[in-house]
């Protein structure tokens, strides 16, 4: 009984977290895929066929089947298939490649948690012109509510999202419900839409429109955006709940999209296909609908939100990205994080946006192609994890995904004029961020002075035997005790300070996402000892803590903090972003009465 509770609280769970953005596409996919095409029986039919396929390739088999059988400790993502792959591979070139891949893959997936946001609640904020007596809502009321929605959402965000989060999950039952009740209602006045779920449809559409059909894929694909956050949220819920919620959520959104079918082949002239054929039908709960149908998108958006800030503390902790100030919201859950910076430049983002497109359809229009192409990069990484592993079946199925994959993201590439370079510029801004971190951080190392330890042991241990030394215990952070930083050795040598406990802290990430120890290693020297923090990706680190349960009662922590001088243009951004970003040390918030910095000027 308790397990079957446990599931049930799981899929609930799962709705809220994880299915608001592709639950809210029907709000805007078939409006969007009927500006291009013109109403005919055959069109629709071919259409929804298309709909019904991709929802069963790219999001059923793609993502719920494969993509979420390869984790790490549970954990999904780019990220993790990146960790998975490289592993595998031999080659210096293979592994860097691999990560340059997966830098796309996470900044297409930030560019679009923009876009996100801003077509969903727009599209539902459109629904309130049918309502009588708003039917001339000029278009700047409508961004205006929209443009507000957004804030409020995004300034509640600090206060931790698990407080609302408990609502987000009854909320989309009631929606998707409503989905099927409405799509249900809709087939009946005209079944023959039932032909669309025979694929033969789809491939004869496709064959009949030639250019045409291949550019309406571009609109059709906006039926599986989010589908990629069945993968990248698993760590949050485990993998069956989020499975067998699918398949509740693929009936809902495939009997929807038929209905809306239906409602278009009696109705040709229809304009806002969802928000009319619930009109049509309803008229008495259409403003109950309405009202659901943005708070749909509220929760759409707020998913995106908390995935971002998942990304990007992943991205923080394999060292891809500068160390932005973290808050932690939740006592129990580790995992609900909050990032100011990220946050606010994803509310101006998003405003941006409402105010550069000002309409959902036109939206659409640059919608898309980060998507696809997140979903092509996942599937190359498939395709070389299976051919790795010899599993000759899933490599297959891997191509063929991939291939469908490729055949979106192809006619994606038309939306590039109309709008869709904002998705490439969007998502320029953290891939730029994170070539210029980890190639800066790459030449900051090299040019750091480091001491080889034999050298360094000799010096210490004749400094330790006579100079004179303060009672109690220091801690020095560095990353491999194999090379010691300039500001150790300037510190104990140069300015004379040498205490009679010396304790290297060095803070390994490990390639699991969950779990964290700290142990001593062999003394290196009388008087210096190593001890080592192994922590997942994933984890949220409480350093005083496992300093504590170590008996480690240190009298003062040294780390060291790096001054850029520099001529070259590229590197003063680097010095920028280091000023900008808190040091490493606070980001694992040592005590901060302890702490001493130790300058090192540098030339870059």
């Amino acid at each position: 009984m308790h397990d079957k509770q446990t599931t049930a609280q799981g899929i609930i769970k799962s709705l809220g977290l994880v299915f608001g953005d592709i639950g809210t596409s029907p709000i805007y996919t078939l409006t969007v895929v009927f500006l291009l095409l013109k109403t005919t029986p055959d069109n629709v039919i071919g259409v929804l066929s298309l709909i019904v396929w991709t929802l069963v390739t790219l999001v059923t088999v793609q993502y719920a089947w494969i993509a979420m059988d390869l984790s790490r400790r549970g954990e999904g993502g780019t990220i993790v298939l990146k960790e998975i792959l490289a592993s595998g591979l031999k080659s210096r070139r293979g592994i860097i490649f691999v990560s340059i891949l997966s830098f796309v893959g996470i900044s297409l997936l930030m560019g679009d948690g923009v876009i996100t946001p801003a077509i969903s609640i727009l599209s539902a904020v459109e629904g309130a012109i049918l309502i009588p007596g708003l039917e001339h809502l000029p278009k700047t009321a409508i961004v205006i509510i929209s443009m507000v929605i957004a804030i409020l959402l995004f300034a509640i965000q600090s206060r931790g999202t698990e407080k609302v989060a408990g609502a987000f999950g009854p909320i989309m039952i009631v929606w998707f419900s409503a989905l099927i009740g409405f799509g249900i209602t809709s087939i009946m006045q005209a079944p023959e839409v039932l032909k669309a779920l025979n694929p033969y449809y789809g491939l004869k559409f496709l064959s009949q429109n030639g250019m045409n059909g291949f550019i309406a894929l571009g609109e059709i694909i906006l039926c599986a955006t989010g589908g990629e956050a069945l993968y990248a949220d698993m760590g949050h819920l485990g993998a069956k709940p989020i499975r067998q919620a699918w398949s509740g959520v693929f009936v809902a959104l495939v009997v929807n999209y038929l209905g809306q079918g239906a409602y278009l082949m009696t109705h040709p002239g229809a304009k806002n296909v969802l928000f009319e054929m619930v009109f049509h039908y309803a008229q008495l709960v259409y403003v109950p609908f309405l009202l659901l149908s943005i708070g749909a998108t509220i929760i759409a958006s707020q998913a995106m939100i908390s995935g971002m800030f998942s990304i990007v503390y992943q991205g923080i902790t394999t060292r891809v990205m500068p160390m932005f100030k973290v808050d932690y919201t939740s006592q129990e859950r580790r995992s609900q994080i909050y990032i100011a910076s990220v946050n606010w430049a994803l509310l101006i983002a998003v405003l941006f946006i409402m105010l550069e497109f000002r309409e959902s359809s036109s939206l659409a229009a640059a919608y898309g192609l980060a998507v696809t192409g997140t979903m092509t990069l996942t599937g190359f990484m498939m395709i070389g994890i299976f051919a790795l592993k010899k599993n000759h079946l899933l490599t297959a199925i891997s191509v063929v995904v991939t291939f469908i994959d490729l055949m979106y993201l192809g006619s994606n590439f038309y939306k590039i004029p109309h709008g869709g370079y904002w998705s490439l510029i969007l998502a320029s801004v953290p891939l730029a961020t994170i070539l210029l971190y980890t190639q800066g951080q790459k030449k900051l190392y090299r040019m750091m002075d480091f001491m080889p330890l034999e050298a360094f042991l000799l010096k210490f241990k004749r400094v330790y035997e006579t100079a004179p030394r303060i009672e109690g215990s220091v801690l020095y952070l560095l990353k491999d005790v194999k090379e010691i930083p300039f500001y150790i050795t300037q510190t104990m040598f140069y300015h004379g300070i040498l205490y009679d406990d010396n304790i290297f802290i060095s803070i390994i990430k490990r390639d699991d996402p969950y779990g964290m120890t700290g142990f001593f290693k062999p003394d290196l020297a009388p008087g210096l000892r190593v001890f080592e923090m192994q922590m997942g990706y994933m984890e949220v680190i409480d350093v005083e803590e496992l300093l504590r349960e170590a008996g480690i009662e240190e009298r003062v922590v040294f780390y060291g903090l790096e001054d850029i001088t520099t001529k070259n243009i590229i590197w003063k951004m680097f010095a920028v972003i280091k000023r900008l970003t808190p040091p490493f040390i606070k980001f694992y918030k040592f005590p901060s009465k302890k702490l001493h910095g130790v300058l090192t000027k540098v030339e870059m």
